[in-house]
């Protein structure tokens, strides 16, 4: 839902033979926007060979009272710099009288493809043509950061899937993509300095991301205005990164035995650090965005316990059998290295939990949700933190039937704190963790639950009612993934799409998906 919107009952009929996307500025990226969304746009609304009386027989006509033959996009500034608070706002003005005309003023080019995914699911495609209402729209995103985390470790995603998955995030005004890339099942990352990290971590060598995979995944984002941030958690979670010596700690048995097993990355060996600066410096360089999401999340402490060469650096440090302590030393080196590197982290609550001192621009991203994600909250922005919030959208936890109505009725500013420590919340992410997802479920799990949250976090606070939001987003499934090839599941009970997924994928062209 738009900021503000008005619209009227006079129709204006566009005949996309006829009708073009105009602009004030140059930009490349927005001609090439342009078009795609002449395609996406004029999506025909059912096969050729369907008979018209597929679509509803008992919806008025519209009323027309003119022809719209172009949209025209003032653009301010041509900065197209994709960064975290780049101006997405824009308005939209479509009047019949005295004469048809459309016009778009934006700030910035990302207004301008957020205004032109408004501007396509403002018009009705019918049996008779495609019609747009006079309307008036003022708008702009109430969270900045409006993310979603893809875990391609677990099981891997395909090139496909992706880049449809990026498609989809554009539909619903999504800017970040979070790509938790590698973690202990797989290291499916090429990494053109350690080769032998995917060599040995993927699961096959067809189960990777080449530098040319990745680099198409961060222009195509780019090309949807939205940011792509590498996740590389350590030290836990790093059991694929296997192949640099002396990297994870050896675990021990009784008397002192090497069982055979490794755990974290080890943190006593000053080799580690250097190799961690050398990674980040060609993860600075092949990632365009100023931060690099730094995990940190859920270190098993039993292993470094029985390693008894770091039983005696906790001897040396007074650290006692705090393991907590040897945490916080890892990521204070780590986080001062990156720093030094010259990136911007992001890294999650379990880094604070454990006291570390941590960089005042620092973004914590709150996951946990016990005993209460708003206590979470609370303290995290309490320090003074930038914090992002998914503790409540974790759609890899399934519940039957509407649980999309959950994810709508959480808030990333509900809770108990003053208004300095709400607006620390600049944003969130929905998480689809991979343990039970590949290409063969992603998009149909993740689409359209993860629409809810996009409207929580791009709407105002006050656009909250689950009954009004429920027959829209059975209308988005159907019209703007559907309609347009995402494999979006059902998530109202009973329905149809007058376009259903099979009919669609017979008579539409695969460079129009």
């Amino acid at each position: 839902m738009p900021q503000t919107m008005s619209t009227t009952s006079s129709y204006l009929r566009i005949r996309p033979q006829q009708f073009q996307f105009e602009s004030d500025s140059q930009s490349s990226l927005l001609r090439r926007a342009f078009q795609r969304y002449m395609k996406i746009a004029f999506l025909q609304p059912l096969p050729p060979n369907e008979p018209a009386a597929a679509v509803d027989p008992s919806a008025p006509k519209p009323h027309v009272i003119g022809n719209l033959t172009s949209l025209f996009f003032q653009i301010d500034n041509p900065n197209t710099d994709l960064r975290l608070g780049m101006d997405e706002s824009y308005s939209l003005s479509i009047r019949a009288t005295p004469q048809p005309v459309a016009f778009v003023h934006t700030k910035e080019i990302w207004g301008a493809l957020r205004a032109l995914e408004t501007f396509s699911q403002l018009i009705d495609a019918r049996a008779d043509g495609f019609f747009i209402s006079e309307a008036k729209i003022i708008d702009f995103p109430r969270f900045s950061h409006r993310g979603i985390l893809v875990d391609t470790a677990r099981h891997y995603l395909t090139m496909d899937t992706l880049l449809q998955h990026l498609d989809a995030m554009a539909y619903n005004k999504f800017n970040v993509l979070h790509w938790h890339i590698v973690d202990d099942q797989s290291f499916p990352f090429v990494s053109l300095t350690f080769p032998n990290m995917s060599l040995f971590g993927a699961y096959t060598q067809r189960h990777i991301y080449t530098p040319e995979d990745v680099s198409k995944v961060i222009e195509y984002a780019r090309d949807r205005g939205i940011r792509v941030i590498p996740e590389f958690d350590t030290p836990g979670h790093a059991s694929s990164w296997k192949s640099i010596p002396n990297l994870l700690t050896p675990c021990y048995g009784p008397n002192n035995i090497p069982n055979g097993n490794f755990g974290p990355i080890n943190p006593i060996v000053d080799s580690n650090y250097e190799f961690l600066a050398v990674f980040f410096s060609e993860i600075k360089k092949r990632f365009p965005d100023a931060y690099v999401h730094l995990g940190g999340d859920e270190v098993s402490f039993s292993c470094w316990a029985s390693n008894p060469d770091i039983q005696d650096f906790m001897v040396q440090k007074g650290f006692g059998k705090n393991f907590a302590l040897l945490e916080q030393y890892y990521e204070t080196r780590l986080l001062q290295l990156v720093e030094k590197v010259g990136l911007r982290y992001i890294i999650w609550q379990d880094v604070i939990d454990n006291k570390v001192k941590v960089n005042p621009n620092t973004v914590v991203q709150v996951w946990r949700s016990s005993p209460s994600y708003k206590s979470e909250l609370k303290r995290v922005t309490s320090l003074n933190l930038k914090t992002i919030l998914s503790s409540c959208w974790y759609l890899d936890l399934i519940g039957y039937g509407r649980d999309w109505e959950g994810y709508y009725r959480c808030d990333p500013q509900n809770f108990k704190g003053t208004t300095a420590e709400k607006n620390l919340v600049f944003g969130g992410e929905a998480c689809l963790w991979g343990e039970y997802v590949d290409s063969t479920n992603f998009l149909e799990r993740m689409w359209p639950r993860a629409s809810a949250i996009g409207e929580r976090l791009w709407s105002s606070a006050k656009v909250n009612n689950v009954d009004a939001a429920l027959p829209r987003i059975d209308y988005h499934r159907c019209q703007h993934h559907i309609r347009r090839g995402i494999r979006a599941q059902p998530v109202n009970g009973y329905s149809f799409c007058q376009a259903e997924y099979n009919t669609v994928m017979r008579y539409m062209k695969k460079d129009e998906l």
